[in-house]
């Protein structure tokens, strides 16, 4: 068997086995791995300083902020795990082995899982925030969203060790040649994957999310009707309405980013089977996804006072001081 001239393969001394290698400029590839990897950088570096945020300054470790913690730790590790290795496979060959290519795509679903997971998880926060402010201490603790965070990390580990099983037993099971690393999951696996990880949460999120704007609006007119006769009792109230308000607000513009970047990497499954997608759009829709854990703590930097504070005082090191944790971030 020849080889047409040109043609490289990914292992040259499997010649009747190899994969071959796709053609690439070499002045676009290289563009290309250094973007990349500068976004997986950013990733890690700006989900680092919310974990080291939340998790230091004592006044941050409210209901709330624990499940952008939660989301910040799947978005680190996005960064960290998932963005370099699919750097490689950028250029068309596999060279891990087969038990990496298992565990990465089995962590590649655990985190997305996660990642809707903890959307919803802020979605109901918000909702009970603003629709039922005066219960929202007694049915939202630390401790409660605690136990929901775990569970939502364990949901997604089993979940996906189930719809994994053949695949992770045989990992080079739909390989057809040396340095590829495939994933097939059949129609009634995958119809019932979209449904229970992106449509049903999807829309949970909206619905919730547009009770939330409805409440909010109705807030806001009522307290303009009234605004002549606030008490300085009543601006407190008011004050911490407009605050749970703008949070909502927040972490809405949170959701419209994760919506949009969710959508193209969900669409050929939406689309059914038979829509075949090419292999840049496939790209384009699995680094969008990823740029979704880069968006979000620059959204946070924007929108959050509180971020812009911590990580100045990470950066310049002031947090290595003593009693630093409790100094007022708010």
């Amino acid at each position: 068997m020849e080889l047409q001239e040109g043609v490289e393969l990914c292992f040259p001394q499997l010649l009747n086995t190899s994969c071959r290698k796709p053609m690439q400029p070499r002045a676009e590839t290289v563009f290309l791995n250094i973007l990349l990897s500068s976004i997986s950088l950013l990733t890690v570096s700006l989900n680092l300083l919310v974990i080291i945020s939340i998790s230091h300054f004592r006044q941050l470790h409210t209901p709330t902020n624990l499940l952008l913690l939660s989301l910040a730790v799947s978005d680190f590790l996005v960064g960290l795990l998932l963005m370099p290795v699919q750097i490689l496979l950028i250029g068309g060959c596999w060279f891990l082995g087969t038990f990496i290519c298992g565990l990465f795509y089995y962590a590649s679903f655990i985190l997305t899982s996660a990642s809707v997971g903890n959307m919803v998880l802020i979605s109901v926060d918000r909702y009970v925030a603003i629709c039922d402010p005066l219960c929202y201490p007694t049915k939202v603790t630390l401790t409660k969203v605690k136990i929901c965070v775990c569970l939502c990390w364990a949901c997604s580990v089993l979940y996906n060790g189930l719809i994994l099983n053949d695949f992770l037993k045989h990992p080079d099971r739909y390989n057809s040649c040396y340095g590829e690393c495939v994933v097939v999951i059949d129609f009634i696996t995958g119809a019932v994957d979209v449904t229970l990880t992106f449509v049903g949460p999807i829309a949970v999120i909206i619905v919730l999310y547009m009770r939330v704007f409805v409440v909010a609006v109705s807030q806001v007119r009522a307290m303009r009707s009234h605004i002549a006769a606030v008490t300085l009792q009543g601006s407190v109230s008011v004050t911490a309405r407009t605050s749970e308000r703008k949070a909502a607000r927040t972490l809405g513009v949170v959701v419209l980013v994760f919506l949009i970047c969710f959508c193209p990497y969900f669409y050929p499954s939406l689309a059914g089977q038979d829509m075949s997608t090419s292999v840049a759009f496939s790209i384009f829709g699995v680094w969008l996804l990823y740029c979704n854990s880069c968006l979000n703590p620059i959204i946070y930097a924007f929108f959050y006072p509180w971020f812009r504070k911590s990580i100045k005082l990470t950066v310049t090191l002031k947090i290595l001081q003593p009693d630093s944790c409790d100094v007022n971030i708010l």
